[in-house]
């Protein structure tokens, strides 16, 4: 039987944006960096692998997913290239400083896109304020 907190969080993945799913991916990759890097100080490798295995997946993700017709695709490859490098090395040499460097990459590009939301959302609203207020019935 599925709890309440599940329904809900199913709820929302279902009913979100694209915009809003990527968002949610980027919180998530960095939720599983989070609990990789706790893992790791408790030289806990298994889960340290679990986790840095589930943030690869989310930038493998972010990777296949770009649309390459847009020049800042050709931007964010690179640094999805690196940030994954990054976990993989870190995941393998169990080094903390190489995870926290994708880390920062990663809540970069989530920061930005979250500016990027906030931002088309305000546009958007603009536009519709300004046709809304022209509008003669």
């Amino acid at each position: 039987m599925v709890n309440a907190a599940e329904a809900y969080k199913r709820q929302q993945i279902m009913t979100a944006t694209p915009e809003a799913l990527t968002l949610m991916l980027y919180n998530g990759c960095l939720k599983f960096i989070d609990e990789g890097l706790k893992a790791l100080e408790a030289k806990d490798y298994e889960h340290t692998n679990y986790y840095m295995q589930k943030a690869q997946a989310i930038v493998t993700e972010f990777r296949a997913t770009l649309n390459m017709e847009y020049e800042i695709s050709h931007q964010l490859m690179p640094l999805y290239n690196y940030a994954y490098d990054c976990l993989v090395e870190g995941n393998l040499r169990s080094d903390a400083a190489k995870i926290n460097e994708a880390r920062d990459i990663l809540k970069e590009l989530r920061d930005a896109w979250a500016q990027a939301m906030m931002k088309a959302r305000k546009e958007k609203g603009a536009k519709q304020n300004v046709q809304g207020d022209s509008y003669v019935g």
